[in-house]
């Protein structure tokens, strides 16, 4: 039995172990002692500083995991992911990469703050030269963070902070399939639920739910933004005829609104109905109490497919 935390302490453990070059801060519960503390460490609580120490690594040879506390925190950070992580590989002609990975805490469920419950994923998915993760399941926060520490390019890496504590019975270490690989998570013909990190439970209990109304709904779960699994995608939509698009960010120019105009471009003579979108509400995120109805829930889910089923 393993948890969500622990498969990411145990792939920055095995990461370390298998490369020199890795240097990790932050979630290292025991790292520090196994590996020293010149490359397992706290840094100065500065976000700014601690993205730019990690671009100034990544440049000399080195491969920084860096962890940035909350996920709006990563706001104060934000000018050196997009100007500098992100364009270096573009801006030196391919000559010089950033093999760095920024763990980002994101999403809400856990009664916290704003500050403490954003889902920031559209502002990177947005920025050219960043590759954009989410795992939900404890094989995939290993495996996926495994790949992300392997890779060339820079990697932004957001865990579902609700799920830290989630047990499966799995076995580790394992891999689970690359970036740009989707995984259908239940099959199904009658509609398709389209849903990444945080909100993929919501989407499995929906279609769990679903049943109960003679539903069958598949549930794609994403795994990576940036690449998107565009091919299991269209490959679910063609065989369904509708999809509902599933994240808790706010819904205007949210990541759904990318996934419904690439599936309407792809897909138009095989939708029976427009796709649509349950996601966060329009608004900053709320004081705790409320925040059951801010964020999707399994009703909302279920509302958008009898809305997609009865559309004519």
């Amino acid at each position: 039995m393993h948890d969500f935390a622990g498969a990411l302490n145990q792939a920055l453990c095995d990461a370390l172990s298998a490369d020199d070059s890795v240097v990790v801060f932050r979630v290292t519960d025991g790292l520090a002692a196994a590996f020293g503390s010149h490359r397992c460490f706290d840094t100065p609580l500065c976000e700014s500083g601690i993205v730019g120490s990690a671009v100034g690594m990544a440049m000399n040879g080195l491969r920084p995991v860096i962890e940035i506390q909350f996920d709006a925190f990563a706001y104060s950070a934000f000018e050196q992911i997009t100007s500098h992580v992100a364009k270096m590989r573009n801006r030196t002609a391919g000559r010089l990469a950033l093999p760095m990975v920024i763990r980002i805490p994101y999403g809400g469920g856990i009664g916290a703050v704003e500050h403490h419950s954003d889902s920031s994923e559209a502002y990177y998915t947005h920025t050219p030269g960043l590759l954009v993760v989410t795992p939900s399941t404890v094989a995939d926060a290993y495996s996926l963070l495994r790949e992300a520490i392997d890779h060339p390019d820079p990697v932004i890496f957001l865990e579902p902070k609700r799920l830290y504590w989630r047990k499966e019975d799995v076995a580790l270490p394992q891999r689970t399939g690359g970036f740009g690989q989707a995984a259908v998570r239940r099959s199904g013909t009658t509609a398709t639920l389209v849903a990444y990190g945080p909100t993929v439970d919501v989407a499995l209990e929906a279609a769990e739910e679903g049943q109960a109304y003679g539903w069958e709904l598949e549930v794609v779960d994403l795994r990576t933004l940036v690449p998107l699994d565009d091919k299991t995608l269209v490959r679910s939509i063609r065989r369904t005829g509708r999809a509902v698009v599933l994240h808790e960010a706010a819904g205007f120019g949210g990541y759904g609104a990318e996934i419904a105009a690439r599936l309407t471009e792809s897909c138009f003579y095989h939708l029976e109905a427009p796709i649509r979108r349950v996601t966060g509400l329009d608004a900053p995120y709320p004081a705790p109490s409320l925040e059951q109805h801010y964020l999707p829930r399994t009703p909302r889910v279920l509302a958008a497919v009898e809305d997609v089923l009865s559309y004519a």
